[in-house]
């Protein structure tokens, strides 16, 4: 409770410290950046505290956290000085102010915002309290660059499994969590749960920004604008904004909580629905046989009942995607999305971008709506974008690079594209736009780099470059059980513009657009896969005998019958692309056009329509993408290319659904309106199946009946047994997992413990698999280790060479029992701690050479630490 409430604190005041220059940022949103203060600030902190270690002006301490709050404060005041020409202290000091009138003029958003924050970072840090495990996928991964950040003494920090080098991965997240964890003074394993529930309330709190800003600029602006330099900003009635506050909080509904229709089958499918028992005691199902989702097709168990209860049953949902070849061999995919990510903790790179993504679609839409309109000239490049707004827009983009590089392609196309829809918007179409666009992407992309340069200088990465999706066509029905909950809400309200609108669209030209686009890519597709089997025969060869085909003209043959018989996602695809495409190129008249010249974000219900239009684009040609083609890595496959773009595809959507759904509550009347709230009440009941259940799995109920038969036991029990009790009830809720390892293990849990507090140096210990318990010793302690999980190092620097023959080094220095052999690996890893403790001992150990040449730093019952002197 103590951690939560000093982080909650530290956010708190972060918020507050970037709210003035969140103000001054987003002048043309009507919430002016007040629910991405939060985000802004983090980044601002990070980015400094980050730039000025690596460069060697603070140090990676308290104090350099501090020094860098100074400079986020300092930012901050300038920004309050900017308003007032004059920059007096006393200005500043005014109560009645423009900062402070805006904040008692919108009390409603700020309460609505506050609330909503604490509400979500303290939901989900009860979920992580109720079953705080870090053991289980990359956690342990994870872990290891937390606490690896908090000991490194200089930055870049080091690599915790691989002794002498730098993380080569992008890792932006991580410091952030080990910033809070060092100033709040919370172990590295409380912070990795901490840092989950943060990353919730923010993303909560961000996307419920999101939707108050489209949803405002629907309201009529009765006084002045929100983009101009005067009191009364975003002045709309009491009775709109209210109404917004409330709908808004549909935005972190659609995105955080609701889920895919995995859930809701997996309940149907215990129930036995859709089953047929023979009197023989067969069982068959045409629909589960024909849906053909892994688990689901099997059998339910017997007897029948109510909540799903298959092993690891919620993990089903981030694989409803199947991919067979043409020889009929099945390739794992992963199928992500948001509440999945938060119920399994997993706080991978993807999961600690989710605000910082959002806030570059509040980025996004401030350009779109001309809020940093202004001439500039850069390195001879000339920009319809104040400075300011370039160089924010570069800090947020290159930041999310560091984060979840993946990421960038999402949020540089949202950001271009409302660029170039702001000109287009006032200036109309033109070749001209496209050179506005190509030097606005050059610029933004050279400004991203260099913002974040000693990154880049020690990043190498396992991608290299694009192959070509030939046998592995998305089928429908699995497309919409992963993204079902989503394309009702933006097919319903595509079908409101189209029908109860009159919205104007070009159909044709979307039409022609939409499959121009779908044959060039399926045209490259086959381009790219001959040009391979041209230029490498021995790989296309192989290809052709692993799909069970003679040439490549009969590959061609069932790869086009096989992605005919599954063109019903494809198809689903191509509309949510040619309606909303076709919008977005509709011809209207100048009265229904934004008015970017005077009015940003007055009397424009053009607006948020263009804007929500241009995210369900992008959200569609992300899925459309992988169909066709996929990035090269480590795994061969598009397990990667589906599981990124997936994710940001449910981001973009999930924000558009909820505005789209928005629109028809508000909207429509008499029997629609009716159709429309059981339709929502219905999505709800499906949507949130899973995190009903999942959340009931994950967390054993939240231990309540767990705990409530303790207490009891604790009532009756002899005096000299509550205390066992009370240290077993303490390791049902808690935060830090170390609690647990302490109970089921204490002592490893004493020896960790010691070597926490112990004085740096490289650490000696068992080498073994990835997603194994191996590299425990690095991942708690953050002391660097020869070598821990050898495939994971693989991945993140796309070759073994580095770790040369570390592996087997420390297998030798374990087993031999030559002394000289085992001092030259000491020396040339420079190993000062030499770990024996459980998966240590499952070698042929030899200790007696550590006990004869080393020191004993520490020992208990099973667990020894040698030191090297």
């Amino acid at each position: 409770m103590t951690w939560f409430l000093s982080w909650y604190l530290i956010i708190a005041l972060l918020g507050w410290l970037a709210f003035p220059i969140a103000w001054r940022l987003f002048p043309a949103l009507p919430e002016r950046g007040y629910a991405f203060s939060r985000t802004i600030g983090l980044l601002i902190w990070g980015y400094v505290f980050w730039l000025f270690t690596s460069l060697g002006l603070s140090q990676n301490d308290v104090g350099g956290l501090l020094l860098a709050l100074l400079v986020l404060a300092l930012l901050s005041l300038w920004a309050i000085k900017r308003q007032h020409p004059s920059g007096t202290m006393s200005q500043i000091q005014n109560p009645k102010s423009e900062i402070l009138a805006w904040l008692k003029s919108n009390l409603r958003l700020v309460v609505h915002v506050e609330v909503l924050f604490l509400a979500a970072f303290a939901f989900l840090a009860f979920v992580r309290a109720s079953n705080p495990e870090l053991t289980s996928a990359e956690k342990p991964m994870e872990l290891m660059f937390i606490n690896s950040i908090l000991r490194s003494p200089t930055f870049p920090p080091r690599d915790g499994w691989l002794s002498g080098y730098a993380i080569s991965y992008y890792h932006f997240g991580y410091i952030m969590a080990a910033m809070l964890a060092k100033l709040s003074g919370t172990p590295g394993s409380a912070a990795h749960n901490l840092m989950t529930a943060l990353i919730f309330g923010l993303g909560a709190v961000s996307a419920y920004g999101i939707l108050y800003n489209l949803l405002g600029l629907r309201q009529p602006q009765v006084e002045n604008n929100a983009a101009s330099s005067n009191t009364n900003y975003g002045s709309h009635s009491t009775h709109y904004a209210t109404r917004n506050t409330r709908y808004a909080f549909l935005a972190p509904l659609f995105l955080l909580l609701i889920s895919n229709l995995e859930g809701f089958l997996e309940l149907l499918h215990r129930r036995g629905l859709f089953w047929k028992f023979g009197a023989d005691g067969s069982v068959t199902s045409a629909f589960w046989t024909w849906l053909d989702i892994k688990d689901l097709r099997d059998p339910p168990l017997q007897p029948l009942g109510w909540a799903p209860d298959r092993y690891l049953w919620w993990w089903r949902a981030s694989r409803v995607v199947q991919d067979y070849d043409l020889s009929g061999g099945f390739q794992e995919i992963i199928d992500e999305f948001p509440f999945f990510s938060f119920l399994h903790a997993d706080l991978h790179p993807h999961v600690l971008a989710i605000p910082f993504g959002l806030l570059a679609i509040g980025v996004a839409l401030h350009i779109y709506l001309g809020g940093w309109r202004e001439r500039t000239n850069l390195l001879g490049f000339s920009l319809h974008i104040s400075k300011t707004g370039l160089l924010f827009t570069a800090l947020t983009l290159g930041g999310l690079a560091f984060l979840n590089t993946w990421d960038i392609l999402t949020a540089a196309a949202l950001t271009l594209g409302a660029y170039v829809l702001a000109r287009v918007a006032e200036t109309g179409w033109g070749w001209e736009r496209s050179e506005e666009a190509l030097t606005f992407g050059l610029l933004l992309t050279l400004l991203s780099v260099i913002f974040y340069l000693p990154f880049y200088l020690g990043f190498s990465s396992q991608l290299g470059g694009i192959l070509p999706n030939l046998v592995y066509p998305t089928r429908g029905a699995h497309l919409w059980v992963m993204f079902g909950t989503l394309w009702l809400p933006l097919l319903a309200y595509l079908l409101y513009l189209w029908r109860i609108e009159k919205y104007p669209a070009n159909g044709r030209l979307a039409l022609g657009l939409s499959l121009g686009l779908t044959f060039l890519l399926w045209g490259l597709s086959w381009l790219l896969g001959w040009g391979i089997s041209l230029a490498s025969p021995d790989t296309g060869a192989l290809f052709l005998q692993q799909q069970n085909m003679p040439d490549l003209a009969s590959l061609f043959q069932a790869a086009t019958q096989k992605r005919l018989a599954s063109i019903g996602g494809l198809l689903t695809l191509l509309i949510l692309l040619t309606a909303a495409l076709g919008f977005l190129l509709g011809k209207r008249d100048k009265s229904s056009l934004e008015n970017l010249e005077d009015n940003p974000a007055v009397n424009s219900p053009v607006a948020p329509v263009t804007f929500t239009l241009l995210l369900i684009v992008l959200g569609a040609l992300l899925v459309i993408g992988p169909e066709f083609l996929y990035l090269r890595d480590l795994f061969g496959t598009r397990i990667n290319t589906i599981f990124k773009f997936y994710y940001q595809a449910w981001m973009v959507w999930s924000l558009a659904a909820a505005y789209g759904w928005v629109i028809l509550l508000k909207n429509l009347h008499g029997l629609g309106a009716v159709i429309v709230r059981v339709a929502l009440a219905a999505l709800l009941l499906v949507g949130l199946t899973y995190p009903v259940f999942g959340l009931s799995t994950r967390t054993n109920n939240f231990q309540l009946e767990h705990a409530w038969s303790l207490w009891n036991e604790i009532r009756i029990s002899e005096a000299d047994l509550r205390e066992a009790y009370r240290q077993e009830l303490k390791g049902l809720w808690t935060l830090d997992y170390f609690d647990y390892v302490a109970r089921d293990n204490p002592d490893e849990a004493e020896a960790l413990r010691w070597l926490q507090s112990a004085p740096d140096g490289v650490v000696a210990e068992a080498i073994g698999g990835s997603y194994s318990n191996y590299g425990r010793v690095s991942a708690y302690t953050g002391l660097p280790t020869v070598l821990g999980w050898p495939f994971h190092e693989y991945q993140w620097r796309g070759t073994f060479s580095i770790q040369g023959a570390r592996e087997a080094d420390i297998k030798t220095l374990y087993v031999t029992p030559d002394w000289q052999t085992a001092k030259e690996i000491l020396d040339r890893y420079h190993i000062r701690y030499v770990y024996v403790g459980s998966l240590e001992r499952f070698e042929p150990l030899n200790e007696e050479k550590f006990r004869l040449f080393l020191g004993v730093a520490f020992q208990n019952g099973s667990v020894t630490i040698y030191e090297v002197p």
